[in-house]
């Protein structure tokens, strides 16, 4: 799971989903790296590269940084299960990063931190590296 901030309200061309907007605020994103995170967690820190998932999109955006990664090891379902857990107490960005899976959504506008620390100790994910929050 990325944690994403965005600095101000943007809308973004998410490739074939069109333009779309995403407001100021804080914004969780679930995935599955199923070989390589480390590969694939550094790939989405970075803002030049070839855009292929949605969320490369969003994070292209100036605005938008990562600022927290949590991970816990898991078959490809797990990433539905924690989107679904999230998607129960957060606002779903509707067909956002579920275009392989009958998920409602795999990003999430978070109003409140406390409960996505809440929610990752509850789903057993743990803090892959420190990232600035700021």
């Amino acid at each position: 799971m990325l944690v994403i901030r965005l600095d101000r309200d943007i809308e973004v061309d998410v490739g074939a989903k069109g333009r779309l907007d995403f407001g100021r605020g804080l914004y969780a994103y679930v995935g599955s790296a199923q070989n390589n995170l480390e590969k694939r967690v550094s790939r989405h820190l970075r803002k030049d590269k070839r855009k292929f998932w949605h969320v490369d999109y969003l994070l292209g955006d100036d605005s938008a940084r990562v600022v927290e990664v949590f991970h816990k090891l898991g078959d490809r379902t797990e990433e539905c299960r924690v989107a679904g857990f999230i998607g129960e107490r957060a606002e779903p960005m509707d067909g956002f990063g579920a275009s392989d899976c009958g998920c409602r959504s795999h990003l999430f506008r978070i109003e409140d931190y406390g409960f996505l620390e809440k929610s990752m100790f509850v789903l057993d994910l743990k803090a892959l590296r420190p990232l600035s929050r700021q």
